[in-house]
């Protein structure tokens, strides 16, 4: 346990640093971000890419992982939607509430750290679950979200939901590689190496830029940000482990990865849809702080104990 503690300590460190400096205002709101968009559209697409063009498909391709996370977190997202019923919450907070539930920071934060903890062969599983909750989930909270504050379904929806897939760079980086794999096209050495360096900027910023952002979050409705985090930190990975284990009997390294990834604090992009729909964003920001507080310590104990022999 200290042993993996001591490993995931530097990039939490890292985002300690952020937060000062955000918090002292070294590091303002505008710089953060225009990192944030700098690590967005250059960094953490060139590293996806790089990697998704140097995947095996048919190592990539996992029904069982897919179906164990995809059961596990709608299980989580159901929850957390019946509590916010039960709560008297209109539609739209109640999907937003769910979405900070089970969408953890794998883009920003698990895709550099657990590929460097577990090694390149992370990545695959991590591409997948990337991959669920970019077209899932994130397409779902659209859908809902809009729908509600329009009164109806329209084909307006669908369409804001088509071009934010088209728009969104990690989607696109991702299904770039892919089918840069798909044909086993080679990657002039200039064009690796160059993605190689552009892409190793991703974890630095990244985490950097996660501190950052957390110093303008506030830890307003305490309550509701501790219920989001314990389905974000216990309900989400208890529920995909049982998936992974007893259900789907994924591969046990790939099962690995995908509990570990799914113990991972609440994404900072539920804030973003959250701010742009006018929706809660008091209450995510202070579960996104919250969650990630915590997460230092409880994703130790979740990689701890999914390598245990």
């Amino acid at each position: 346990m200290i042993a993996i503690f001591l490993k995931t300590l530097p990039f939490f460190a890292i985002i300690a640093l952020g937060y000062t400096a955000g918090r002292t205002r070294f590091f303002n709101e505008e710089a953060t971000a225009y990192l944030t968009k700098f690590v967005f559209f250059f960094a953490l697409s060139a590293m996806i890419f790089r990697f998704a063009a140097n995947l095996e498909l048919a190592e990539v391709w996992d029904i069982r992982l897919i179906a164990a996370y995809l059961w596990g977190t709608a299980f989580v997202y159901g929850i957390a939607t019946l509590v916010g019923f039960v709560r008297r919450l209109d539609v739209a907070t109640t999907a937003i509430e769910a979405q900070c539930a089970v969408i953890g920071n794998i883009g920003f934060l698990g895709l550099p750290m657990l590929t460097l903890l577990f090694g390149e062969a992370a990545i695959g599983p991590i591409m997948m679950m990337l991959a669920v909750d970019l077209i899932i989930f994130s397409s779902l909270i659209v859908i809902l979200v809009t729908g509600s504050q329009d009164g109806q379904m329209s084909a307006r929806i669908f369409k804001t939901v088509g071009m934010g897939l088209i728009k969104n760079p990690m989607i696109v980086a991702m299904s770039l590689g892919l089918f840069w794999a798909a044909f086993n096209l080679p990657i002039p050495v200039p064009v690796n190496e160059f993605l190689a360096i552009l892409g190793g900027a991703a974890t630095p910023g990244a985490l950097f830029a996660i501190g950052a952002s957390l110093a303008s979050k506030s830890a307003e409705r305490i309550e509701v940000a501790g219920w989001l985090t314990f389905c974000k930190l216990v309900l989400h990975p208890a529920f995909v482990a049982f998936g992974a284990i007893y259900l789907f009997s994924v591969e046990p390294f790939s099962a690995m990865v995908l509990i570990a990834a799914a113990s991972l604090p609440v994404a900072g992009n539920v804030y973003m849809l959250a701010q742009h729909y006018g929706v809660a964003p008091q209450r995510v920001s202070a579960a996104i702080l919250v969650s990630t507080i915590i997460s230092i310590l409880t994703i130790s104990l979740v990689i701890a104990w999914v390598t245990i022999p």
